[in-house]
This record gives structure tokens, sequence and C-alpha cells, in this order.
């Protein structure tokens, strides 16, 4: 409904901007990704938004660049993830790193961001799986193909840590199977 705004910035408080857009004074709620690169108070500022409803408020959500309103999308669609969760993965990691955890499979990266824990990181890398990295246009985002994060999921959800996960990744070939990448990566991590 409400797409972008412009207008002058008049109250920076984190996560929250007002933006006085004719005489109306909007509430955005931004990631600090955007909050950081905002001018000073009193200068003119747009924002890309995304309009929720709820059943008990109405919320703006405000980016400065499409890719970061397109991973914050994409980011909600998932069950159990919420706008503020959305925001919070934003605000603790670049729309690039994001990508590249994706890409990767890192849970690691994900559960750094305050409240992400071990399952939900999980969850986003395999919702996000295709969606988030390929659609940037981020280079590097197909350095994993899906055969090896298939492996490196296994390995994971077998107990290895995700170091041990990733070392024995770097040791398959390239071209390998998911199963038989599965069994020369026990292989080797049973040495």
């Amino acid at each position: 409904m409400i797409g972008r705004l412009s207008g002058t910035l008049v109250d920076k408080n984190p996560p929250q901007v007002v933006l006085d857009c004719h005489g109306v004074g909007y509430e955005v709620d931004v990631p600090m990704s955007t909050f950081y690169n905002l001018p000073a108070l009193g200068e003119k500022v747009t924002l890309l938004t995304h309009f929720v409803v709820r059943e008990d408020a109405q919320i703006l959500y405000g980016f400065g660049t499409p890719g970061e309103r397109e991973a914050f999308r994409q980011l909600i669609k998932i069950s159990g993830v919420g706008p503020r969760t959305a925001l919070s993965v934003l605000s603790g990691m670049s729309v690039a790193d994001l990508a590249h955890a994706v890409t990767a499979q890192d849970t690691g990266r994900l559960v750094k961001v305050p409240g992400i824990g071990k399952k939900i990181a999980e969850r986003l890398l395999l919702e996000l799986k295709g969606k988030i990295g390929a659609d940037l246009g981020l280079p590097g985002a197909h350095a994993v193909s899906d055969h090896q994060a298939d492996i490196l999921q296994a390995l994971l959800a077998l107990g290895y840590s995700d170091k041990e996960a990733q070392a024995a990744l770097k040791a398959l070939p390239k071209d390998v199977g998911v199963s038989d990448g599965i069994k020369l990566a026990l292989k080797a991590l049973a040495k």
C-alpha cells in the first residue's frame, strides 16, 4: 500500500525514525544498516517501505535499498519469523552477508544475530536457499553448489560442528553427488 516515503527527517530514535511528508509525520521502523546511513535531522530522505497491518497495529518498515526491502520480504515469508525478527537479522548483518551465509549454509553466522537460535537459523537457511543471493545478483552467490549445501546440511544434522563439516566439504571433489559426498565426508571425518 505505501511503497516509498520521501520527506524531512525530524526524529531518530533507534530503530524508529519519523519522516515529515508534507505535514504528516510517519513513524518508520528501520534496520540499523539503514539507520546508520541516514542524514542529519532536518535533511531530506527517501525510504522504501513495507506496510504491515496486524490486529493490534499498523507498522511501516523502511529501507535504504531495494535489496534490504526484498530480503525483509523474503524473511517474513518464513514461518516463525515476524517483522521484528527480520529487522533484527538485517540490523545484525548486511544483505550481502545474509546472502553469503545462505549460499554457504552457514548457521554460525546467523546464530550471532540477537534473537536467532540454532533452529531458527537452520530454518532460515533452508527456506532462503535459492531465494536470497541469486536474486540479488551478488558475486559468489553460486560459490557452493546445491549438492555441497545438501551435504553440509546432512553433516550438521548428524551432529558435526560447522567447522568440521566445512573442512570435510572442502576435501570433496566439486562434482560429487549428495549420497557419495556424504559417504566420503563421513569417511574423512572418521579418521
